[in-house]
């Protein structure tokens, strides 16, 4: 007598639904277990099998920057506003996003060595130097501070993250590295 899994196939019409479920899965299981967590636990977690995910995402970095294109729109949401503070806003969300999914760092690392087109470094350096000298007009940034130095503290908080040997600890260890990196005003 056959056996029913209990999930039905409904084929092309829950391609969206599926592509959907997949992306929050990974997303997820990116924050949870990193950049590398296994592919069939992302199908798993979406409820579908592997040749759906496969379907939609070739490979894992096809995956990650589907799901790491969201942060970018948010992250292109605060640098729009016109206000001199978005740049810190800009800077915050952007911490706030490595503290929540360190994965999606290791995902861009990644994408710059395997994809020469790959334009994220570059996209998130013209938010910075499209908000950086606002803040700077006004004071809320020293005035010396550059983009290369914002990237670089970025790249010092995700270090912290990456090395911190409890994750219970991470958050601490990030604003204490935010304390020592606080940007002087001029």
């Amino acid at each position: 007598m056959p056996t029913s899994s209990g999930r039905v196939n409904r084929g092309p019409a829950a391609a969206s639904e599926n592509r959907q479920a997949v992306l929050d899965s990974a997303r997820r299981l990116f924050t949870e277990r990193g950049y590398h967590v296994p592919l069939s636990a992302i199908a798993r977690g979406a409820g579908v099998g592997q040749g759906v995910l496969y379907r939609h995402f070739p490979t894992r970095l096809d995956l990650a920057l589907a799901v790491f294109e969201e942060n970018f729109s948010q992250l292109e949401a605060i640098a729009s506003d016109p206000d001199a503070g978005a740049f810190l806003q800009l800077w915050e969300r952007m911490v706030e996003l490595t503290v929540e999914s360190a994965a999606f760092v290791e995902m861009a690392v990644d994408a710059r060595r395997s994809m020469p087109e790959y334009t994220g470094g570059e996209r998130l350096q013209a938010l910075i130097r499209d908000t950086l000298p606002r803040a700077q007009m006004v004071g809320l940034v020293d005035s010396r501070i550059t983009v290369a130095d914002v990237l670089l503290a970025h790249r010092m908080v995700y270090g912290v993250i990456a090395t911190a040997a409890d994750p219970a600890d991470v958050e601490a260890a990030v604003q204490r590295a935010l304390y020592l990196l606080r940007w002087p005003t001029a």
